[in-house]
C-alpha cells in the first residue's frame, strides 16, 4: 500500500479529531461546532475559508501555481438522530444524536488532505475543499450549490467518498453508471366514511380500498417495470382505526420508492397515482396522493470513474480496487453535485467490525446502527486517497 508518510505520521491527530467530532454529534443544518473546528483547523494550517454556504458548509481553498484548473472533494459533516449504544471514551455525549454513518470519518479524512496538501502543495490549480452539512435528508449538497458553490468555486470535477461496511479495509469500491439510487417517499390518504364496524354497509371502508391500492401497487414492479430496470417499491407504515368496532374515516399510506432511472421513477409515480385513484373511486372513496423526490440517484461519469480507479489501483493495488461494486439502493445528495458537474464517488472499504474499541454496542458495525464505529485505520488510506487524486487531475492538462 503507497500511502504518503506524513499524512501517517499525522495519523494521531486525526484520531483526536475524527473521535472528538465523534463524541459531539450534529444534526443537520445545525453542525456550527463541526463547522467551527473545520474552520480552524484549516485557518491554522493557513488554507482561506468559506463559511456559511448551505447554511453551516464549509470550504477550504488550496491555491498554488498560475493554472486556472480546479477540483473539488466533498466531505459530509452531519450525524444521525439516533441513539449510540456505544460505551467508549468517545461515545456520543449528544443524547439522541450519534455518527451512524461515519460521517466524522470523512470529514477527518480531508482534514487530513488538506493539511498534506497545504504543506507540500504538489500541484499547479486549486484544489477545494468541500465539507458539506445535511446529507443525511436535508439536501446540504443541494442547498450549498444553491448559495452559489459552483459558482463562486469553478471546478472541473468534484469527487466524493463514503465508507462502507462489508468491503475490507484497505479496499475501495466504484463503479461508472448508477452508483446509489433516488430517494423517494409518498404518503396517500384514502378518505372513506366512517360506520360501526357492525353496520359496514352504512359507511365507505378506507382500510379495505387501502389494503387493494397497497396490492395493486405492487404490480407496477412486476408488470409495468422492465425487469432489466432496477427499482423498490416499499410500504413501510400503514395508519388506521383506534377501536376495535369503529370503521375509521380514513387511511395511510407511507412508503419509500427507490430507483436508478428518472424515467423509471416517472413510470412508478404515475402508475401510483392512477391505480390509488381509480381504486378508491371503485370503493365510493378518494384519496389525497403525494409524492416526493427527495434525492436523485447518484450517477458517476465514466471517464471521471477511470481516472478515480487509476488513481486507487496505484495506492492500494489494482486487486483491492473492485471498478463494479454492486451498486446500492441507498441514497446519497452528492447526485446534486454529480448532476451540475462530472465526477465520481467511490466507496473505501471499513471492514466487518473488528476495529472497534472495547465498550462497544453488541450489534453489527454496519450504517445506521447503534453500534457502528469508524474504522481509524482508514483515516491515512482516504487522506492519500484525496491527496493523490488531487495531484494527478491537476497534473493532466
Amino acid at each position: 500500500m503507497n500511502l504518503i508518510d506524513p499524512i501517517l505520521q499525522f495519523q494521531t491527530e486525526l484520531q483526536a479529531i475524527r473521535r472528538s467530532i465523534h463524541a459531539h454529534p450534529e444534526l443537520c443544518f445545525e453542525e456550527r461546532d463541526t463547522a467551527e473546528l473545520v474552520a480552524r483547523k484549516l485557518t491554522e494550517w493557513g488554507i482561506p475559508v468559506l463559511r456559511g454556504m448551505g447554511i453551516t458548509g464549509v470550504v477550504g481553498i488550496i491555491k498554488n501555481g498560475t493554472d486556472d484548473r480546479a477540483i473539488g472533494l466533498r466531505a459530509d459533516m452531519d450525524a444521525l438522530p439516533m441513539q449510540e449504544i456505544n460505551t467508549f471514551p468517545h461515545a456520543s455525549k449528544n443524547d439522541g444524536k450519534m455518527h451512524a454513518c461515519g460521517h466524522d470519518g470523512h470529514t477527518a479524512m480531508l482534514l487530513g488532505a488538506a493539511h498534506y496538501l497545504a504543506q507540500h502543495r504538489n500541484f499547479d490549480g486549486t484544489v477545494y475543499l468541500i465539507f458539506q452539512p445535511a446529507e443525511e435528508g436535508g439536501g446540504g449538497a443541494k442547498r450549498m450549490i444553491d448559495d452559489g458553490l459552483f459558482k463562486q468555486c469553478p471546478m472541473e470535477a468534484v469527487f466524493g467518498m463514503h465508507n462502507w461496511p462489508g468491503i475490507p479495509a484497505g479496499h475501495f469500491g466504484v463503479t461508472a453508471g448508477p452508483m446509489m439510487a433516488s430517494s423517494n417517499e409518498f404518503e396517500v390518504i384514502v378518505r372513506g366514511k366512517g360506520a360501526h364496524a357492525a353496520q359496514p354497509h352504512k359507511g365507505v371502508d378506507p382500510i379495505m380500498a387501502a389494503i387493494q391500492i397497497a396490492q395493486g401497487w405492487q404490480t407496477i414492479v412486476t408488470r409495468n417495470r422492465n425487469p432489466l430496470d432496477a427499482a423498490v417499491l416499499s410500504i413501510t407504515q400503514i395508519h388506521a382505526g383506534s377501536a376495535t368496532n369503529v370503521i375509521p374515516n380514513d387511511a395511510t399510506l407511507i412508503g419509500t420508492v427507490r430507483t436508478f432511472d428518472m424515467k423509471v421513477l416517472d413510470l412508478i409515480e404515475s402508475r401510483m397515482r392512477v391505480i390509488a385513484e381509480h381504486t378508491a373511486q371503485a370503493f365510493d372513496a378518494t384519496v389525497e396522493f403525494r409524492f416526493t423526490r427527495n434525492y436523485p440517484p447518484l450517477i458517476n461519469h465514466q471517464r471521471e470513474t477511470i481516472f478515480a480507479a487509476n488513481v486507487l489501483k496505484e495506492i492500494v493495488g489494482a486487486n483491492n480496487v473492485d471498478t463494479q461494486v454492486e451498486p446500492s439502493m441507498g441514497a446519497e445528495d452528492f447526485a446534486f453535485m454529480l448532476q451540475e458537474k462530472a465526477g465520481c464517488y467511490v466507496f473505501i472499504g471499513n471492514g466487518e467490525g473488528d476495529h472497534r474499541d472495547v465498550g462497544h454496542g453488541l450489534g453489527p458495525c454496519n450504517l445506521h446502527n447503534p453500534s457502528y464505529d469508524f474504522n481509524d485505520d482508514l483515516l491515512p488510506i482516504g487522506a492519500t486517497y484525496w491527496v493523490r487524486l488531487a495531484e494527478t487531475f491537476l497534473k493532466q492538462k
